[in-house]
């Protein structure tokens, strides 16, 4: 069984030869530049020979061409930091130009996936990393959004219709670069920053734009939910396939989870934690509980976010050896 038919199993809940797995890390300072960010991803990739991969750009790749100014100041996870937002005051939202999304920072991000897809020659499905218009938003006003969104929403609904717009461009050019689907990420539908409501009006209707343009085209769609408290009941009925939460730091559990989302649940090793101090025994009986839970089927063993940058191979080693053992 290959790789794609071992992801479409899970999908559909069928017995596999074996649970597929998949884990991603950022690669800083490389993610700055197309060819560089190629070829680590391809490194990483025949390296573990994972059933998924999940490419990686900077997670502020969506705004810098509107203007924000972003560093990689040692972030254990490799993320860049949003140095100096883009949007300021309310009226800022107003002003957001309709960028090229083939252009500048963000067609840079589909170059180097197609350079990465190129040269796996479709052993694996590859998917593009795409950030939620209201998450985008975030990124570009920081902790004032959630100032703005309560004092002037109607300024932000216009920015946030332009976002979702240059998202949609952005995941039309991905499609034709050869991504075979997206990672879609969404850091705000936790009850930690917004309540259900707010999410309701500022989230889910520019996240479900995303997916009615461009959901059928694509063939594999997998949901991240950031956050502790994760808005899991409602997001779980979105129009996508797989679905990714920090299921060892948050509810629901993946044993739960299977009540609410019937496709396939990606997850179930601590990448914060255990898969960073933790000793191979121990990652090796992690990985076997989070198959004991879902008894193998409609799981992909993978990591709640993303991984760190020190975690160890011979652990990450472990979670693949693990995950290949015949069901």
């Amino acid at each position: 069984m290959d790789h794609w038919r071992r992801i479409e199993a899970a999908i559909a809940g069928e017995a596999a030869d074996r649970v597929p797995v998949a884990l991603w890390r950022h690669f800083p300072e490389d993610d700055q530049d197309p060819a560089r960010l190629a070829a680590r991803t391809v490194e990483f990739q025949r390296a573990f020979d994972f059933d998924l991969v999940k490419f990686m750009p900077s997670g502020t790749y969506g705004v810098e061409d509107w203007g924000a100014r972003t560093a990689w100041r040692g972030a254990a996870n490799g993320a860049r930091e949003v140095l100096e937002p883009a949007v300021k005051r309310p009226e800022d939202w107003r002003r957001l130009a309709r960028l090229d999304a083939r252009r500048g920072a963000l067609g840079a991000q589909n170059e180097a996936l197609a350079l990465a897809a190129k040269a796996l020659g479709g052993t694996a499905p590859i998917l593009q990393t795409v950030f939620s218009p209201l998450t985008t938003a975030r990124k570009l006003a920081g902790e004032a959004l959630l100032a703005h969104l309560r004092e002037a929403p109607d300024a932000v609904e216009e920015g946030l219709a332009v976002i979702a717009e240059v998202t949609i461009e952005f995941g039309r050019a991905a499609l034709e670069a050869g991504a075979d689907g997206f990672f879609f990420a969404t850091q705000l539908a936790t009850t930690e920053v917004l309540t259900v409501a707010e999410y309701e009006r500022f989230g889910v209707r520019y996240d479900l734009a995303f997916f009615e343009a461009l959901g059928d085209r694509a063939r594999f769609n997998l949901l991240h939910l950031h956050g502790e408290r994760p808005m899991f009941e409602r997001l779980a009925r979105y129009p996508v396939q797989m679905i990714n939460w920090h299921d060892r730091l948050a509810a629901p559990s993946l044993a739960e989870a299977r009540q609410s989302f019937r496709g396939a649940l990606v997850g179930g090793i601590d990448e914060r934690g255990l898969l960073v101090r933790g000793s191979a025994a121990e990652v090796r009986a992690q990985a076997r509980d989070a198959i004991a839970q879902t008894r193998g089927r409609g799981v992909v063993l993978g990591p709640g976010c993303v991984v760190a940058i020190d975690a160890p191979e011979g652990n990450i080693r472990a979670v693949v050896e693990e995950a290949r053992r015949p069901l």
